[in-house]
This record gives C-alpha cells, sequence and structure tokens, in this order.
C-alpha cells in the first residue's frame, strides 16, 4: 500500500500493535507502538517502536507488516516513517482476544473479548462473521448485542477491505477513506461493479487511474459508466480551466480521441447521462453546448434573475445631479463627466457595472456612491471574491467589506455539500450591494449572490475588464459588459496625480499595445535584465531577501510579493518557492515541519490555500468562523507533525489545519499571476520566465503590473515583455450566459445562439 515519496534507507518491521497514540479519521494519519519481531540492529535495544504513516484505521492488537525508514523528529525524536503497510489477521486465541479487547468494537472491552475467545478459541472471528446468534450462548450477550457486534465487526472489516483493495490499484489511504465514508460497508462491491464511481465528487480520483483499475477488472472500454465517466472527466477539467460547456464535437473529440471510445458509444452515453440529469445538451446556433448540470442551471439562473433586474432598472429613473453637486462641494473635488455618469448609474439601476483601469477613478466615483446613500439612510454591503481583495475594499473605502462567502453566509451540509444561508427564501436585507473585483467572480458564486439579492435591490458591479478572468469556470464579468444589455460605464481617463506614477502609465500602455517604459529609474516601475531563468532566479531571490528589505524597510514577509506565468522550470513558482522558502525560512532546529507530499511546510512559511474548504475553523480575538478560501495568503505559526495538523495566520484570522486540509496549501514566496487576482502588494517582482509560451499575453503582464502599489520590478529580458505586449490573446472561455442573456430579454428563449 503506497504512501508517499520518502527518502531514506528501506526497512522491514513486523510486529504487534501495542497501543494507538492517535489517529485521524478523515485521512488515515495514524501513531502507534509497534512490538516489534524484528528489527534493524540500530534498534534492536528497544522493543517499542513509535510508527506514523497513513496507514488508515488500525487497532491494537493487530499484525502488522511495514516497509519504511527511520526518521528524527526535533519534538518526539526517533520514529519509524512507514511507507507501506500489509495486515497479517490475527489467528491464535491470544491474538484474537487481545484485538477484539482493544475497543475496536464500542461496548467489547478485555473481559467481554475473553469470554468470547475461551468459548469460540480461533473460530471466534469467523463465528461473528457467518454466525453471529451464537455469540448469545455467552452470559452477557443477549441477541440485540450480538446483532451489533456483528455489525461493527463488518463495517470494520469494510474499512480494512477497502484500503487493501484499493491500495492493490495503487491508491492511496485518503481515496479509500473517502470511498467509505460515501458508500460505506458497500464500498468494494460498488467499486467492482463501477469503478469510475471514484472519479465522483467527494473522492476525485484520477480518471487515469481508475481507468487501469478497470480495465484490470474487465471493464469493457465502451461500457456507458466508463463512458459517462469519461464526459464528466473532460467537462470537469475543462471546468477547472474556466470553460462552463464545451462545443459537442470538441468534448466528442476529446473523449473519444483520448480514451479510445467510439462515436456511437459516446452518443449512447451522452444521452443516458441527459436522462439521468447528469448532462444538459443546448442546441442552437451553429454549435451544440454540453454542460455538467450544475453550470448550466447556473448561467440559466443568472439569466433570468438579471432579466427581472434589468425590468426593475426601465421602471424607475431619478436625477441624481443635485446630489452629485453636492459632494463635489463638500469634497472640494471635480469630477468628470464619465465619473458622474457612473455615478448617477450605481443609484439609478438595479443592476450596474463600473469598470476602469488603475489610476482613472473608480475609487472616487465609487466613494460618492456611498457617502449619497448613506446620506439618503440607504443600507449598504460591500464585499468581494477574496479576503485580502475585501481588506482592500475596507481600507479605499472606509465601510466594513465581506468577502462574498461570509456576506453569504456560507454553510456546510451533513453531506459536506456546500450551501449559503442566504439565498431566495433568506435574501440579504440592503438597499445597495457593491461588489469589487467582479472579474473574479466565476458563474457558480455569481448564482449564489443573485439568489441573496432582492429584485428591490440595488447591485453594483465594480472591475477592470482588462483583468484575467476569475479562475472559476465563467466570464461573468466580460459576458455582461459584452452583452451590451447591462448598464455600465467604463473610466478611461487617467487622473494627474495616477499620471505620476510609472506603474500606473505602463499599465495602459500594456492593455494598449504599446511596450512599457523601462529605461526611467527614478519612478515606481523597475525593470532589471536577466539573462536566463537561473539568473532571474537567483536576482529574484536576492531582491526579496536583501536589496528591497534593506532599501525600503519592507518585510519579505508581509510586504513583498514575487509573481511569475507559469509553475515550472528555474524561475517557476515550485522551483522560486523552495528557493526563497530556503534563503527566507531555512530549516532550524527551533522551527517544527511537516510533510505533506512533495512540500515541506515550516514554521514561519508563507502559504496560500489553493481551494475553498468551508470546514476550516478559524478565531480572530473573539471572533469565530469556518472556511478558508481560494487564494487566500497567510503565515504558519505552528506545526504539530505527530498529529499533522497546523496553525496558519491570514491576516488575523488563525486558522486550524488537520487531517487532509494541509494538502490544500501551497507555498506562496512566489505564486502565478493568476493566483494573485484582487491582491495588492506594496512591492511586486514579476520574473519574466518564457517557460510556458502560451502564457505569454497581454492581460496576464497586465494584470501582474497592476498588483504593485508602491513598486514594481520586472526582472527578465525585453524580449519576453515585447511578446507580452504585442499578444492580445483575450482568455477565450466557452460560456452561454451572453447568448442567454440576449435571448432571454429578446423573449426568444428557443432561438438561443451559442459563441462561435
Amino acid at each position: 500500500m503506497a504512501i508517499e515519496n520518502i527518502e531514506f534507507a528501506l526497512v522491514n518491521l513486523t510486529g504487534t500493535v501495542g497501543g494507538v497514540i492517535y489517529k485521524n479519521p478523515s485521512n488515515g494519519y495514524i501513531v502507534l507502538e509497534l512490538e516489534t519481531e524484528n528489527h534493524d540492529t540500530q534498534n534492536a535495544e528497544s522493543r517499542l517502536i513509535t510508527v506514523i504513516g497513513n496507514l488508515g484505521d488500525i487497532a491494537d492488537g493487530e499484525k502488522l507488516s511495514l516497509t519504511g525508514g527511520y526518521i528524527d523528529s526535533p519534538k518526539y525524536g526517533k520514529q519509524f516513517k512507514a511507507q507501506t503497510c500489509e495486515r497479517m489477521p490475527p489467528v491464535t486465541k491470544d491474538e484474537i482476544r487481545r484485538w477484539l479487547g482493544s475497543g475496536i468494537i464500542r461496548g467489547v472491552g478485555p473481559a467481554m473479548a475473553k469470554k468470547i475467545t475461551d468459548k469460540f478459541a480461533e473460530e471466534s472471528l469467523e463465528i461473528i462473521e457467518s454466525n453471529p446468534h451464537k455469540l448469545a450462548e455467552i452470559t452477557g450477550i443477549n441477541a440485540d448485542k450480538a446483532n451489533y457486534i456483528a455489525t461493527e465487526y463488518a463495517r470494520i472489516c469494510s474499512v480494512k477491505s477497502i484500503i487493501a483493495f484499493l491500495s492493490e490499484y495503487g491508491f492511496a489511504p485518503q481515496t479509500a477513506i473517502f470511498t467509505w465514508q460515501k458508500y460505506d460497508n458497500s464500498s468494494v462491491d460498488l467499486i467492482k461493479k463501477n469503478p469510475y464511481l471514484l472519479c465522483g465528487e467527494g473522492i476525485d480520483a484520477d480518471f487515469e487511474t481508475v481507468d487501469k483499475m478497470a480495465f484490470a477488472l474487465g471493464i469493457d472500454s465502451c461500457d456507458t459508466g466508463r463512458v459517462k465517466a469519461a464526459i464528466t472527466y473532460v467537462l470537469r477539467a475543462n471546468a477547472d480551466a474556466g470553460h462552463t460547456c464545451l462545443p459537442e464535437e470538441v468534448l466528442r473529440g476529446g473523449v473519444c480521441e483520448n480514451y479510445e471510445i467510439s462515436r456511437d458509444a459516446f452518443d449512447i452515453s451522452l444521452e443516458d447521462g441527459v436522462k439521468g440529469g447528469e448532462f444538459v445538451v443546448m442546441s442552437g446556433g451553429k454549435h451544440t453546448r454540453v454542460f455538467l448540470t450544475a453550470y448550466y442551471k447556473a448561467e440559466r439562473y443568472i439569466t433570468d434573475k438579471l432579466a427581472d433586474m434589468l425590468k426593475m432598472s426601465a421602471k424607475s429613473k431619478q436625477d441624481y445631479t443635485d446630489e452629485i453637486a453636492g459632494i463635489e462641494f463638500a469634497e472640494n473635488i471635480s469630477y468628470e463627466e464619465l465619473q458622474k455618469e457612473a455615478i448617477a448609474g450605481c443609484l439609478t439601476s438595479s443592476i450596474f457595472i463600473l469598470t476602469g483601469g488603475p489610476g482613472t477613478g473608480k475609487t472616487t466615483a465609487l466613494n460618492a456612491v456611498i457617502k449619497i446613500c448613506k446620506t439618503m439612510k440607504k443600507s449598504i454591503a460591500l464585499a468581494a471574491p477574496t479576503g485580502r481583495a475585501a481588506k482592500r475594499m475596507s481600507e479605499i473605502t472606509g465601510e466594513n467589506a465581506k468577502t462574498i462567502h461570509r456576506l453569504l453566509e456560507v454553510d456546510i451540509t451533513g453531506d459536506n455539500l456546500l450551501t449559503f444561508k442566504r439565498n431566495e427564501l433568506n435574501p440579504l436585507s440592503r438597499d445597495f450591494i457593491i461588489i469589487d473585483e467582479m472579474s473574479m467572480v466565476d458563474c457558480l458564486l455569481f448564482e449564489a449572490l443573485l439568489r441573496a439579492v432582492k429584485l428591490d435591490t440595488t447591485l453594483i458591479l465594480v472591475g477592470d475588464s482588462n483583468q484575467l478572468p476569475s479562475v472559476g469556470a465563467g466570464n461573468v464579468l466580460g459576458d455582461l459588459i459584452d452583452s451590451e444589455l447591462v448598464p455600465s460605464v467604463e473610466l478611461k481617463e487617467i487622473f494627474r496625480q495616477a499620471a505620476e506614477s510609472l506603474i500606473v502609465t505602463n499599465a495602459h500602455k500594456i492593455i494598449g499595445g504599446f511596450e512599457p517604459e523601462l529605461n526611467i529609474r527614478d519612478k515606481d516601475f523597475f525593470f532589471m535584465e536577466s539573462p536566463g531563468d537561473f539568473e532571474i532566479s537567483r536576482l529574484t531571490v536576492e531582491l526579496v531577501k536583501t536589496r528591497l528589505p534593506k532599501t525600503y524597510g519592507y518585510s519579505p514577509i508581509d510586504d513583498i510579493q514575487v509573481l511569475t506565468p507559469t509553475k515550472i522550470g528555474p524561475a517557476g513558482t515550485k522551483e522560486l518557492n523552495r528557493a526563497l522558502q530556503a534563503a527566507l525560512n531555512p530549516k532550524s532546529r527551533e522551527k517544527r515541519e511537516l510533510q505533506v507530499f512533495e512540500a515541506t511546510f515550516r514554521e514561519g512559511d508563507k502559504v496560500m490555500q489553493t481551494v475553498n474548504d468551508y470546514e476550516v475553523i478559524w478565531q480572530k480575538g473573539a471572533e469565530k468562523g469556518k472556511g478558508v478560501f481560494n487564494g487566500d495568503i497567510g503565515v504558519i505559526t505552528e506545526i504539530d507533525p505527530h498529529n499533522g495538523s497546523m496553525r496558519v495566520n491570514f491576516d488575523g484570522r488563525v486558522a486550524f489545519y488537520s487531517g487532509n486540509m494541509p494538502m490544500k496549501l501551497e507555498h506562496a514566496y512566489a505564486v502565478t499571476i493568476h493566483k494573485s487576482q484582487g491582491s495588492e502588494y506594496n512591492a511586486v517582482i514579476i520574473a519574466l520566465t518564457d517557460r510556458s509560451p502560451r502564457l505569454l499575453y497581454r492581460n496576464l503582464l497586465y494584470t501582474g503590473v497592476t498588483r504593485a502599489k508602491n513598486i514594481l520590478i520586472a526582472v527578465g529580458s525585453r524580449r519576453v515583455i515585447a511578446a507580452m505586449t504585442e499578444n492580445f490573446m483575450k482568455t477565450n472561455r466557452y460560456s452561454c450566459l451572453k447568448p442567454l442573456l440576449i435571448a432571454r430579454t429578446k423573449k426568444e428563449k428557443n432561438k438561443v445562439l451559442p459563441p462561435d
């Protein structure tokens, strides 16, 4: 049973579990004492050995055969880290008595275990499994108790059997435990019949690995279950890449060519999936589109809700000229005409979009809207997609802002599914709701937001349409603007004070297709020529560790952020994070560590949450809550390697990670430009490697530059900057929000024209 890659000399260890010190049922991590039968000469003096690893649900008295190696823990001393584990069933009367008496079956203690084994000896487990009614022959065990013991024994065996079964095909214990949590005692039988259940949500096993297992089990390549799983896998992979749907011919080609599936089998399975509610097929225009059902429902709901909101906008118009003039007088400010139009639009429309690049006065216009609303005694809610974006929104407006998830009061059902307490039945009671960094909002989150917005509430969407689209599926802001149906204003004039910033002027040059100014040395935008990736990496580390802190007093952790287009190569995020961790937070006996697959997390490390996790508990002073979200950046303050847990400080919210939660973190000394959206840093260093040519495009460079608040340093070659500036390859995404909205407003529901 493979656990993880460990670098040490492998040793075989056999023995009996003398006691379980700690175990985490969510990921199978366990710490136990093993009474060894054989061990290497270095440890011959010790009979009890501490064993750690993701071994699953193990109980006292079990016989184990382990492969692994010895490690030295600064806190716990020498331990055996198990890489593989083979269970050896208890055979003798004494072994069975000890195992049953360990408490593995609640209500069966040492005394009852002795009674059972005294009567049935080596046949005790067979009696429990096959003839549990015989247990009632023992004093103190009635028929109900006998059935309970048999049921619990079957449950324990099912957990062990799914771990053992899946380990034969290379799956880690976490996958087995997730499977058992979803399918309980039926896990092995169900997976044998349809291995592709492992690809479902909540287990999320890799399709290729499951496919190998399925072929080994004799599943036909055109089996409907396999083909539907392949369709789902391709659609989910493309959703992760931003697409809410795919043209049917694109989907068919990807599934049939990559997984050797016939067109007939594809068509039959797609139809079967549509009947079963797994997929939605939408015809019309040049293409037929295929959706995972959740994304179709999201785009359809957004369409219908916005159409209703747009009708509300048409019913009421009010002149706010006097109110705008009053703010100008009180603040000694003069708004330009587009700003006045934007302020009026925010106040008069049920839904309004305010966009513009850096230095164009979005914040000034937004603050005017907030002041007028407060004068009118209107209630306001401010929110943004990430914690950092919400914090920045609070700073620039002086008003309290939340993440959208917190605004909607995120909740988790008993089935561990995401829900929000705020919805159609419990809407947000605000007159105005303002959402910043709207380019980051995907279609599922926007659907959830709209469900909580009352029709008489004004919704203001603020963002920069030239930023990259959301990490999640959809192109919501771009589609709404392109539909030309939602009232919007794009601010374009760069104000005088902002024009003094080379960061601002270069950002506008880049998005306009002009090369940025790279030769000026007395502003806030610096270019440092570096001949190759290794030199880029070396110079980046030097800037973060020494030069910027020395010159400007910046904290390498809190003030400086390294960005790069890609994860790969010496100047990609993976290698830069290793180099920066070694430079800024080197290995030390005073700092505890936790190994999570390839990553070594260390106290003091800068880390980023990579997916939304609604189960993470956090505390900020007296305030408590749950949920850490994709893109949140924090610092590890405490690690307990003994039980695989840690605490991470996210801007004052201290979150507790246990079980498999640390798997959803990665180092954040360097992050991709895409991951930096919605954040602003005092100093940004962009490592401009050309390792991934498909990522060298204009909007990516623009997004990276606009993350810098005070200083931007571009490290790389002029050639790469020129190539990115020239490449106007906007991120194209398959989505039907725009044509659905157009068709809905024209009341032509049966004439949907999906985009080319």
